[in-house]
């Protein structure tokens, strides 16, 4: 097993290097050979990328990858898409550090949300729900009311334009936006609307309705897998994250120096406690288990199937491992890319599959999307 381990590794920093051109090639790898070969398996006829990092240090332990044309390290790290309700967990932390929100804010929630001739749908739920469980069951009427209330908010800020600039600022933190530096070719930063931005594209004005689908991490946003797995690592560890990095023992100060996110820290506990809640009774209870995993789904809407993803932690208060999930027209979050990452996290912490975890690595091996 272990020399099929070495081989597994060695073959992916052939290939990595051969993908992203200009790779250093000196001194071991971050990578677990068991985590990759798993992420391979379950990639297998499929378009997309699973990232894990070790919270406590940065260290990437994992970035499989697949697409038509084999691995492609730019699916992990250089291709930015829309995030969805994964993106919910960044924008409750801005929210609740921003004072616009409090744990116990409520969102009247029916089936969604009609604007017009516009209607936004949303998974049956009690209403109205108050934060915590807007993320156990990623309400989409919460975030986008509560996300356009901030943009619209005269009182605390005065202008649009300082509003957005200050929510995107609270983004930048938490690593997204604009590339993190990581030590692999290749990494492209995402979007995130800022004032120029949004004033060169709305040229005839723009307020929180406008880009209201930031609020549930569609439209104006975009994110790699890798930025999505440093965010469930600086939220793993309440408020602070290294820059991924791939090469082990190295000795640059960009990946050994700890980076603070502007989030105020009493928001963390309640995010952290949606993310919980929504794997023991909400979207993600696929990968309930006995240790404590925090989640959150997001399914992305774009042409054609919706793409599924998943970022996550565990355990939940001494966090060994963070992950993102992210395959392309896989459909809801909860049915592929949460189970996905839930035997990755199986193997990381227990060292192997159980029997009915294998079955299931089986299942979602055979699939193809």
């Amino acid at each position: 097993m272990r020399r099929n381990h070495l081989f597994a590794l060695l073959l992916f920093f052939a290939v990595l290097t051969a993908s992203a051109q200009q790779l250093p090639t000196d001194g071991p790898l971050t990578i677990r050979p068991a985590l990759q070969e798993l992420g391979t398996r379950l990639l297998k006829g499929k378009t997309g990328a699973i990232v894990a990092i070790n919270p406590a240090n940065g260290e990437i332990l994992c970035m499989a990858t697949n697409t038509p044309n084999g691995f492609d390290v730019r699916q992990a790290i250089g291709k930015p898409q829309a995030p969805g309700s994964t993106f919910k967990t960044a924008q409750a932390l801005t929210l609740l550090s921003e004072g616009v929100v409090t744990p116990e804010t409520t969102v009247e929630c029916v089936n969604g949300v009609t604007d017009g001739n516009i209607k936004v749908g949303c998974h049956k739920h009690r209403s109205p729900l108050m934060l915590r469980d807007a993320l156990a069951y990623s309400c989409n009427t919460w975030f986008l009311m509560t996300f356009a209330s901030m943009i619209n908010d005269d009182f605390m800020y005065d202008s649009r334009n300082e509003a957005i600039t200050t929510w995107r600022s609270y983004m930048q933190s938490m690593g997204l936006g604009g590339p993190m530096h990581i030590d692999i070719a290749g990494e492209q930063g995402g979007l995130l609307a800022g004032a120029d931005y949004l004033n060169r594209r709305y040229k005839d004005g723009w307020d929180g309705k406008t880009i209201w689908w930031a609020g549930m991490g569609q439209g104006d946003v975009t994110c790699t897998p890798l930025q999505l797995c440093n965010l469930a690592a600086s939220i793993a560890n309440r408020g602070w994250f290294y820059v991924p990095h791939i090469h082990k023992n190295t000795q640059n100060q960009r990946y050994l120096t700890r980076r603070q996110t502007k989030v105020a820290a009493d928001a963390y506990p309640i995010v952290v406690e949606g993310m919980r809640q929504a794997v023991e009774k909400g979207t993600a209870t696929a990968i309930k288990t006995t240790y404590p995993i925090c989640g959150k789904t997001g399914t992305i809407e774009n042409p054609g199937a919706d793409h599924s993803a998943f970022i996550g932690f565990a355990p939940m208060n001494e966090p060994k491992i963070a992950i993102a999930v992210y395959v392309e027209h896989a459909g809801f979050g909860a049915d592929v890319a949460a189970p996905m990452a839930g035997l990755l996290i199986e193997m990381y912490l227990k060292g192997q599959l159980t029997a009915q975890s294998e079955a299931r690595a089986r299942r979602l091996e055979a699939k193809t999307f």
